[in-house]
């Protein structure tokens, strides 16, 4: 490949990488946000008991729980989902990046971000097998 479309390509890739990443903060950011506002307008007069631990309810810990609960209208399920979506957006960025080594053909790349991503791809979904 030519130096110069080399330089130009990687340019592209850096602006999507950074536009990926911000889309998705922005989207997560308005979703924890949204949920937040409708869950205190339904519970926001409620006093807080901390007198006892209640853990997470069951439907918020598996990603598919957390559909489940937005579909059904639920407002901490809005604000789960936003969060999930910030844990997934650099997930969704080493993922691109090793699309693009491959493509490169740039071994060394490939591995170390292939490494990568199985760590961060266990280290999220691990739990559940």
């Amino acid at each position: 490949m030519a130096k110069g479309k080399r330089k130009k390509s990687e340019q592209h890739f850096e602006q999507f990488i950074g536009n990926l990443l911000r889309v998705g903060v922005i989207i997560a950011t308005a979703l924890v946000l949204a949920g937040g506002i409708l869950y205190l307008i339904h519970h926001g007069t409620e006093a807080a008991n901390y007198h006892f631990f209640r853990g997470e309810l069951p439907e918020f810990r598996s990603p598919s729980g957390v559909i489940t609960s937005v579909e059904s209208g639920r407002r901490r399920g809005i604000i789960q989902l936003g969060l999930l979506i910030l844990i997934a957006t650099p997930v969704v960025r080493v993922a691109c990046s090793l699309l693009v080594y491959v493509r490169q053909r740039d071994f060394t790349y490939i591995l170390v971000t292939l490494i990568v991503l199985l760590g961060l791809l266990y280290s999220l979904i691990g739990g559940y097998f």
